[in-house]
């Protein structure tokens, strides 16, 4: 048995695995939980990021407008699964030449002490890391970019480690990045970054071509007794094009560049209508996972074809089960 290091969560989400699966992840009977058009001019809303906020939940959610613009909006919960998510963008308050919009995607959100951060992919002459945080999904405080373009998927930790702020990032291109792996960075202010550490990349030949192509972090790491566990994503090109779907890793606590195990299959890809079908078809792309230490149950937020947001459920000893039964030999 394996221990999620946290809180308590009695009101996490949450279904039994079906007795006829032998899956490690396992989706929500009710996907998808948001629909495209959950909020009046809404084309999509998916790749978004909760938290446990109050007595039930806030979020950070990526809803692409019907004239198909970037931006990101403030959404709460009693249970987790019904959501209200505010019609209008979230509007940053911070020095006006970081606020400026270009674009805002696929947020990431993080309680550390008594904030919670806001990562995401902004904007700023190219795609690199925004960063902000608040007290109350009400106001905002936008601080500066922490990297210069190119970057993507900016996924803080959820402590310091040795002191400093830590993050993974993707470092990536002004285009739909046709390559990708995850590096590790530290601060120690949330300003200046530097320490660069190659966590992992992609997988060349068959030995797991499900992450061929690129790879990035999904939600906040999950600090277990045995290290970080990371759920994150991985792209083939196929014949018909892209292809996201989830793995995990297991990082060590002190260095988490420093990769423990990890599974050589994936754990959830698009099998369903609402994952293979949409504005971009065959995504499966996590942004967030609530954990429950009592049980170690854990539940995945995902992005669904770059259109609708869907639920799926785990558990500590699933993921950690499944990357001994099936690991990836190869160092890569």
């Amino acid at each position: 048995m394996s221990t999620i290091i946290g809180e308590t969560l009695s009101n996490i989400p949450w279904q039994e695995k079906p007795v006829s699966s032998n899956a490690p992840v396992w989706r929500y009977s009710a996907n998808p939980i948001i629909h495209r058009d959950a909020i009046p001019n809404s084309n999509s809303v998916f790749n978004s990021a909760v938290i446990p906020f109050g007595d039930g939940f806030a979020g950070v959610f990526r809803c692409d407008s019907k004239s198909v613009s970037m931006d990101i909006f403030a959404g709460f919960s009693e249970d987790g699964v019904n959501w209200k998510i505010n019609h209008e963008p979230i509007v940053f308050q911070g020095d006006e030449d970081v606020i400026k919009r270009e674009y805002r995607y696929d947020p990431r959100v993080c309680k550390i002490d008594d904030r919670y951060y806001i990562s995401w992919c902004n904007g700023y002459h190219g795609p690199t890391i925004g960063l902000a945080y608040t007290f109350d999904f009400q106001t905002f405080h936008q601080i500066e970019n922490a990297f210069l373009p190119y970057n993507r998927n900016g996924v803080l930790f959820p402590r310091k480690i040795g002191g400093h702020y830590a993050m993974l990032s993707r470092p990536s291109d002004t285009g739909h990045t046709p390559f990708g792996d995850i590096f590790y960075s530290e601060s120690p202010d949330l300003t200046f970054w530097g320490k660069h550490r190659y966590v992992m990349g992609t997988v060349n030949g068959d030995a797991s071509a499900w992450q061929s192509k690129k790879i990035g972090p999904g939600p906040i790491p999950i600090e277990t007794d045995k290290g970080w566990l990371l759920i994150y994503h991985g792209v083939i090109n196929t014949c018909n094009g892209f292809v996201y779907r989830m793995g995990c890793a297991l990082l060590d606590l002190d260095q988490p560049w420093k990769v423990k195990a990890r599974s050589r299959n994936y754990i959830l890809g698009p099998e369903t209508l609402y994952e293979c079908v949409g504005d971009v078809p065959n995504v499966t792309f996590p942004c967030a996972a609530l954990t429950d230490a009592a049980t170690g149950r854990i539940a995945i937020y995902y992005g669904c074809a770059d259109t609708v947001t869907g639920l799926a459920f785990t558990t500590v000893d699933e993921l950690l089960n499944y990357m001994e039964e099936y690991p990836l030999e190869t160092e890569v």
